[in-house]
């Protein structure tokens, strides 16, 4: 049976129409069928009269950032069909950090393309293309930031999830799925769709479309990478449980099992040469795609990296 969701937000609607983002404290799974009398799947407009008295407070217009705060009602049919719009992307990413779906779990494809860039602020979300004329309206209210200008913002400042540690807001995409233990050190990265399933360690780069299994440690200047697909999509990548990246490794591609190990400056991609001393032979790293319990790592007498049982 298909899995929905719905939740009521609060959209940053800009001057001409664009939907900068929109925050949804409390989303919910539903099943298609429980949705009875519920709106068609999409957006809609919310009316003041079904809106608590914190909702109330928030919305209205922001003059200086010409931007309008709009309360919306969202309702997504079947999370495994692709998003409809920016709301509907939004509550997806919602659902990620919320831990209420798994990331590769749902549909993202093409996600960002119903994504613009924004101007992200510590006044709000603003539109890119009149920003100056917003800087000087904004000054009258203090100091202005500007965290970023790109067309996801931060986690934390739209979920907070319990039980884990992020040393650097900026380096946590809305849309990562941190698991309660997990610590994301200051020089890691978790970008959206992307995650770990348990307690983890995180000092190197995840992208979006990446998992990591439970006990995983994920060094200092490493990489997993989902590679790239059609647009902006990524094919699925997914590491198992109790995985060992030592700093500068890479993993680009190539899935790998439970309680595998990665050696300093060792990168994996799938056409990666790498000796099989079970075997005494060479293959690719795309041949151990999945394989547990091994060890890679660059040995003084070999000229490529050897892999080992562990």
């Amino acid at each position: 049976m298909p899995l929905g969701a719905v939740a009521t937000g609060i959209a940053n609607i800009a001057i001409d129409g664009t939907v900068l983002d929109t925050w949804y404290p409390s989303p919910r799974l539903v099943e298609s069928t429980s949705l009875g009398d519920a709106p068609s799947p999409g957006s809609e407009r919310v009316s003041a009269r079904d809106l608590s008295d914190s909702f109330l407070q928030i919305v209205g217009a922001d003059r200086d950032r010409l931007v309008e705060l709009v309360p919306v009602r969202t309702v997504i049919a079947d999370l495994s069909a692709p998003a409809i719009d920016a709301h509907d992307v939004y509550l997806r990413l919602h659902l990620l950090s919320h831990r209420l779906v798994r990331p590769l779990e749902l549909n993202m494809a093409d996600c960002l393309e119903h994504l613009v860039d924004v101007v992200w602020t510590n006044k709000g979300p603003c539109l890119a293309d009149n920003f100056e004329n917003v800087r000087t309206n904004l000054r009258s209210r203090g100091q202005i930031h500007v965290y970023g200008i790109e067309r996801l913002p931060r986690m934390v400042d739209y979920v907070v999830p319990t039980g884990v540690s992020i040393a650097e807001a900026e380096r946590v995409r809305l849309g990562a799925y941190l698991a309660p233990g997990t610590s994301v050190m200051r020089e890691g990265y978790v970008s959206f769709n992307s995650g770990s399933l348990g307690p983890a360690r995180i000092e190197g780069r995840l992208s979006s479309s990446v998992v990591i299994g439970e006990g995983c440690d994920i060094g200092l200047s490493t990489t997993v990478m989902a590679t790239r697909a059609e647009r902006r999509n990524r094919t699925p990548l997914r590491l198992g449980r109790e995985c060992k990246l030592h700093p500068s490794a890479g993993v680009i591609g190539v899935n790998l099992g439970d309680r595998c190990e990665v050696g300093v400056n060792v990168m994996l991609e799938p056409s990666t040469t790498i000796m099989d001393s079970r075997s005494g032979t060479m293959i690719s790293a795309g041949a151990i795609a999945g394989l547990s319990d091994i060890a890679i790592t660059n040995e003084p007498d070999s000229p490529c990296p050897v892999l080992r049982p562990r």
